[in-house]
């Protein structure tokens, strides 16, 4: 048995460690004081204390162990339990992100800003690698965090020993999901993402694929056809298990919709089924279900009488957060889509658990464009904040991680209050390099290269994610680039039509009943056991 401390003593503990910490302060400033008492004292008027004063940092210091003296373990029963993944937020995405949303919010102080879930209790780091790769897909990495168990890339929650593309390899190798187990224990559960509802990370929390690119039957190969194996729409739309999916919002109705069938945002598009099923009629037919497909319907939904609700705001993937006040069909932001899935979730009594993906931030770094990687992680924070706001710390777990990171790096000497998306500066002045060219705060170690460059369009209206291949690549004169433009794409190193994942671990930040089991360095698996036993517990 674990004793805790008792908590009646804390803050007299803690009081005296401030009142020491502070204390040694006026002596230290004290010793200084009688040292000068020789030199003339000059009165100057009082300043206000600033990061010039060392007692500046001396209360920050004393105030941070004050908080951290105050975080007794968590260890009653869980109602709620939330994973926010952000996908290809690595460190380095975290840090610009909080920098840039500084310089948004106009504090003064970009780089001493925090994102929301920064300021959680509880903080790992995550070892992401596949069982068969060094550097991870999301499909191996997200399965890792939904059956405990790592797998290979390209799969989804399927033993490693699965052969990707083979559909034949599967059979007899699905991994139970925490989100199957807990909705068979009759807790409700909710996916949200801005993807595709069926792209990597959300499926692996409900599907079992033996390649992540099955999404509807027209991806899947012919020769896989007929196997036996299910696309991974279908499999959203026939969960067996407990009575379904509460909530699945996102994007991808293309992959729900026949090939007859006119989209109804894009009328002269249709679906992309071949099996000829409206998949998103048929979720609509149970009762107290519900389909739609933009900002206005979803915001209509009477939360009392609707118990499943599918939200399908774009054929492909939902827009960026850049990008989406310019959409016509008004797509939800994620904070308001984790809104609505907490409003319908939290009237379970059994309890339940929510998936929230802020996926894009992925696909602006394989584009290397920055600006659209870091707003995304600004809007993922701001779905964290609604998402603590609605909750109650003593009996919601919520764990805010990645499932990878990016060949993304934060260089050069600039000065303090340097715009994160600028050229490296000091004073003002850019910092030459070699060539004589100023160069960004900003890169990548392989991608599309540094330019000025709106994204092509893919066939759903979204920014396409790969560029062409670049045969050539030649350092760019920044003097006469925006390089905050929306269109802008980071400098990269090694000339690739699509930057890379990274390999180095991510970090994890949790609050709740049992975060503080999060600790150390971690296998990505263990996030799994993590928020198991926090289920479990007391339940």
């Amino acid at each position: 048995m674990i004793h805790l401390p008792r908590t009646a003593h804390r803050p007299l503990h803690l009081n005296n460690a401030t009142r020491r910490l502070r204390g040694l302060a006026f002596a230290l400033a004290s010793v200084v004081a009688v040292a000068c008492a020789a030199e003339p004292v000059v009165e100057t008027p009082a300043r206000a204390l600033s990061e010039l004063d060392p007692e500046f940092w001396r209360a920050k210091g004393a105030d941070a162990l004050e908080t951290a003296l105050a975080n007794a373990p968590i260890t009653g029963a869980t109602k709620g339990i939330i994973l926010f993944v952000g996908d290809g937020m690595g460190v380095t995405t975290i840090t610009s992100g909080r920098w840039l949303a500084g310089e948004l919010a106009q504090t003064g102080n970009s780089e001493g800003h925090t994102l929301h879930f920064e300021d959680f209790p509880n903080v790992s780091l995550i070892k992401t690698y596949n069982v068969d790769a060094q550097t991870p897909d999301s499909a191996g990495t997200m399965s890792a965090m939904m059956t405990g168990v790592k797998t290979d890339a390209g799969v989804l929650s399927v033993a490693a020993g699965v052969e990707r593309g083979d559909c034949a390899s599967a059979a007899g190798q699905r991994v139970e999901t925490l989100l199957e187990q807990l909705e068979a224990r009759g807790w409700a559960t909710g996916v949200v993402t801005t993807t595709t509802l069926t792209h990597a990370t959300p499926a692996a929390a409900y599907a079992h694929s033996a390649d992540r690119g099955w999404e509807n039957d027209s991806r899947i190969p012919r020769n896989q056809r007929g196997l036996g194996c299910r696309d991974i729409a279908r499999q959203l739309i026939e969960f067996e298990i407990g009575d379904g999916l509460e909530v699945a919002m996102g994007g991808g109705r293309a992959s729900f919709l026949p090939n007859d069938v006119a989209d109804p945002e894009f009328p002269d598009r249709t679906g992309q089924r071949l099996d000829g099923r409206h998949l998103a009629d048929e979720w609509s037919r149970r009762e107290g279900a519900e389909w739609v497909w933009n900002l206005q319907q979803m915001l209509a939904v009477d939360d009392a009488k609707t118990r499943h609700l599918l939200g399908l705001f774009n054929p492909g993937h939902m827009q960026y957060e850049l990008d989406r006040p310019r959409d016509a069909a008004s797509e939800p932001s994620l904070a308001q889509m984790t809104r609505k899935a907490l409003e319908i979730l939290q009237r379970d009594e059994d309890g339940y658990l929510l998936i929230v993906e802020g996926g894009r931030i992925d696909h602006a770094h394989h584009a290397t464009n920055a600006k659209r990687a870091l707003r995304d992680t600004v809007a993922l924070a701001d779905a964290v904040q609604v998402a603590d706001e609605m909750t109650k710390d003593d009996d919601t777990l919520i764990v805010v991680t990645a499932d990878h990171s990016h060949v993304f790096s934060v260089a050069g000497y600039s000065s303090r209050g340097n715009p994160v998306l600028g050229v490296v500066a000091i004073d003002g002045q850019p910092v030459l390099a070699a060539d004589g060219k100023p160069y960004t705060t900003l890169g990548y170690a392989n991608g599309r290269g540094g330019r000025l460059l709106e994204p092509s369009v893919d066939e759903v209206g979204t920014p396409a994610i790969y560029g062409e291949e670049i045969s050539e690549q030649r350092r760019i004169d920044h003097d006469h680039v925006d390089t905050t433009a929306d269109g802008f794409y980071q400098e990269s190193l090694v000339p690739k039509g699509s930057e890379t994942h990274g390999g180095e671990d991510v970090a994890l930040f949790a609050k709740g009943p049992w975060a503080h089991l999060f600790t150390g360095t971690a296998e990505q698996s263990y996030i799994y056991y993590v928020m198991a036993h926090a289920a479990a517990a007391g339940n």
